[in-house]
């Protein structure tokens, strides 16, 4: 739909931006805290690890400071579950709960809204010795866990965000890393354990409204919407799979209180249906999400299954994560489309059709949580970085969005990826995505001196205009 004139951001709208504990704080050993599932796992060699990454455990208020004078409205940040309660005894660890609370503080001295997400891929390690979401005993102690903070930052935090990007974890269990002597869990294993995930969430929702009545949660997904490669019917059947399986049934079981019927009757023929015990479907209803916090990078496009392996293929040549599912569907190029420099589309328009699906679905204000180009940026001799490709990925972006919200589309706020150039899971330092430019090589860390690249300059002018400049 081409309208006459497009609706403007709402006054209130949080202009944001997000980083993650593991990608961006290092100190992985400091102050009490203990192991996670990603600080024992084997990183890429070659490319930095997550030890030190960007160093913002010891430089967040520098780092805030610099995110007050871009102008920003929020942070989204996570908080290290191993930082809070670092032992299998429960104890909690006062130097950890201290630093966030610093950290909020920081923000809310800049009046910049603190966005937390309370789970990010890094589970205690002590409990991943224990089974990890496979053992149900990681429900409650994630349960525990997030009670010390609403306990802890409750009066402080209004936006909570429970598990980011729960469907990654389920569905690409390698994205991030493979653990020292173990192999992946099997299929079956995983549903298993995204159940325990499902419960430990709706637990915790239920916790929030009423340990904190004034503030929202919501689940944090990555969430796009599918393209079918031509208009075969059975290429729009297996889009629709795509959809369902990967994205809606996620976002379901929180909003509406238990799987959607395509996806348990695709686990029940695979003999991939958890064990769900007498009380689980009680857990699982009125967790009342407030909003959908969802992560947005690029869309895929879907033809239907051949019935063989070569249904199977790894997405832009990343061997961690494979698209395609043998006798549900397959992926397929898309000629409509750019691609970044690391093979991932590029699709704003897909932005919009993704938000208008969500909001269509699920009726809940939208808020972005992750939405970035990776890219190698370079460091000029006289310390510029002239990032005009991510400037350009973020003017099309926002002027998708602006249209959604033309197309009736509730939004929150923007929090692209990422506020500082953090340690990409798989390409080190190598692959960046911050405003700031963190001056260090993947085994030099140089000064790691902080540096404002156009696209910060961009953002800022972006921010003070309210997005009028889109």
């Amino acid at each position: 739909m081409i309208y006459n004139k497009l609706s403007d951001f709402a006054e209130n709208f949080l202009w944001g931006a997000s980083t993650s504990a593991y990608q961006v704080e290092g100190a992985w050993n400091e102050d009490g805290k203990s192991p996670s599932i990603i600080d024992m796992y084997k990183h890429p060699e070659g490319y930095a690890d997550f030890t030190i990454a960007s160093d913002h455990y010891h430089r967040f208020r520098e780092d805030i400071a610099l995110f007050a004078k871009m102008g920003l409205k929020a942070y989204r940040f996570s908080i290290a579950w191993t930082r809070i309660i670092p032992e299998d005894n429960q104890k909690i660890n006062k130097l950890g709960v201290e630093h966030y609370r610093d950290v909020i503080a920081e923000c809310k001295k800049y009046n910049i809204e603190p966005i937390v997400t309370m789970y990010h891929f890094d589970l205690p390690w002590y409990l991943e010795e224990k089974g990890g979401w496979l053992n149900r005993e990681t429900i409650d102690r994630f349960e525990e866990y997030c009670k010390v903070l609403f306990t802890e930052y409750g009066k402080d935090i209004k936006y909570w965000l429970t598990i980011n990007e729960q469907n990654t974890m389920i569905l690409h269990p390698g994205a991030i890393g493979t653990p020292p002597n173990k192999p992946l869990p099997t299929k079956k294993e995983l549903y298993q354990m995204n159940h325990h995930m499902m419960l430990a969430q709706a637990r915790v929702m239920k916790l929030c409204h009423k340990l904190c009545p004034n503030a929202k949660i919501g689940p944090a997904l990555n969430l796009t919407a599918m393209y079918a490669e031509t208009c075969k019917p059975e290429d729009a059947i297996a889009a629709h799979n795509w959809e369902v399986l990967r994205c809606w049934n996620f976002a379901d079981v929180p909003v509406f209180g238990f799987y959607h019927p395509l996806a348990v009757k695709y686990l029940e023929d695979r003999d991939l249906m958890p064990e769900i015990q007498p009380d689980d479907k009680q857990t699982l209803l009125n967790a009342k999400p407030d909003f959908i916090a969802m992560n947005y990078y690029s869309t895929a496009t879907i033809a239907a299954s051949q019935g063989n392996a070569s249904d199977v293929s790894a997405r832009a040549g990343d061997q961690q994560i494979m698209l395609g599912e043998q006798g549900v569907y397959r992926a397929a190029e898309n000629p409509y489309v750019a691609k970044s420099q690391y093979g991932w589309v590029i699709d704003p328009t897909g932005f919009r059709y993704t938000l208008r699906k969500v909001y269509e679905r699920y009726r809940l204000p939208i808020l972005i949580t992750e939405n970035g180009i990776g890219a190698s940026d370079k460091l000029e001799e006289d310390g510029t970085i002239h990032d005009l490709y991510r400037i350009d990925f973020y003017e099309k972006h926002l002027l998708a969005m602006k249209e959604a919200i033309t197309d009736g589309v509730d939004m929150l706020g923007y929090c692209p990826w990422a506020a500082l150039d953090v340690v990409s899971t798989h390409q080190g330092y190598a692959k960046r995505y911050g405003f700031l430019y963190v001056d260090r090589d993947e085994q030099d860390l140089k000064q790691m001196k902080r540096i404002e690249k156009d696209s910060f300059y961009w953002y800022q002018k972006t921010i003070a205009e309210n997005g009028k400049n889109i």
